[in-house]
């Protein structure tokens, strides 16, 4: 298979079992059990805890897509009412619980996660802020929780090189968002409210786009669309040396031993489609 489609199917393979920590209840529910207050405080919290008490403004750039103002909803008001330590522990306990029952056989999810584990080791932290982050978290002691490790370090790492490949195009988060509803996989209606810009904001910077020929009327021009694909080109290129760090037997070996979980995360309604993080539904 080519790096390109093979970097990706692993994106799409890893990303279920990253995501619960988004779309399982009960992870809310961990959240809002250490005394963190709304879906979003939890959702900012869980994911920049990694690296720290970090202030709003540090979240907003790593996380890059969000309204700043959004996030300083949440943060730096989380860390009054539990710590990074906290919330990550509250976190991995409810990913845990949520992907136990449904990954099945330890063998498997076992040497899963070794391959996965394998893969990033291979990944270089250089100008990958979250990805550096996450690398400092302990590894869990059961295969479940491995593979979630791995899974979740993986994504980062792919979700920093998407920011610098996005950037590099003269384009920035909105803009990002622009282009994705742009492609009519996702409606505005879903992703605008979920990401915390205003209509006279979007709205602003869909002219710029349709200024650049990007778009027009709210929809990806050739060139929009060309230029969108040579960020997800550049994407996978970026998000490539952990599976060469696997090697090419180890890489395929852990895209057959993902395909069944993942189907299973996603049969028990763990990640919407469409959804926000741009997953495509399974064929």
């Amino acid at each position: 298979m080519p790096r390109r489609a093979q970097t990706r199917q692993l994106w799409h393979l890893l990303e279920p079992i990253h995501a619960v920590t988004y779309f399982a209840p009960e992870v809310v529910a961990a959240y809002r059990a250490v005394g963190l207050k709304g879906f979003w405080m939890g959702y900012f919290a869980g994911r920049v805890a990694p690296m720290g008490p970090v202030g709003p403004e540090v979240a907003a750039a790593v996380v890059c897509n969000f309204e700043p103002s959004m996030v300083a909803r949440a943060l730096p008001a989380a860390w009054s009412l539990a710590p990074p330590e906290a919330v990550l522990a509250a976190r991995a306990a409810a990913v845990e619980a949520v992907l136990t029952p449904l990954l099945g056989g330890a063998d498997e999810v076992a040497e899963a996660a070794e391959l996965a584990e394998t893969a990033v080791a291979g990944g270089n932290v250089a100008g990958r802020a979250l990805f550096a982050g996450y690398t400092t978290l302990p590894r869990a002691r059961t295969p479940v929780g491995r593979l979630w490790w791995a899974a979740t370090l993986l994504r980062e790492h792919r979700g920093d090189g998407h920011v610098a490949a996005t950037l590099a195009q003269g384009l920035d988060g909105l803009d990002s968002h622009l282009l994705f509803v742009g492609t009519g996989q996702v409606q505005r209606a879903t992703l605008q409210p979920n990401r915390g810009w205003d209509d006279a904001t979007w709205d602003a910077r869909t002219a710029v786009l349709e200024a650049r020929g990007l778009l027009a009327d709210g929809r990806l021009t050739p060139v929009g669309a060309d230029l969108r694909q040579a960020i997800e080109d550049t994407t996978d290129d970026l998000a490539a040396e952990p599976w060469a760090h696997l090697g090419e037997p180890g890489t395929a070996r852990l895209a057959e031993l993902l395909a069944p979980l993942a189907a299973r995360v996603l049969a028990a309604g763990h990640m919407p489609f469409p959804n926000p993080v741009g997953l495509p539904a399974p064929v």
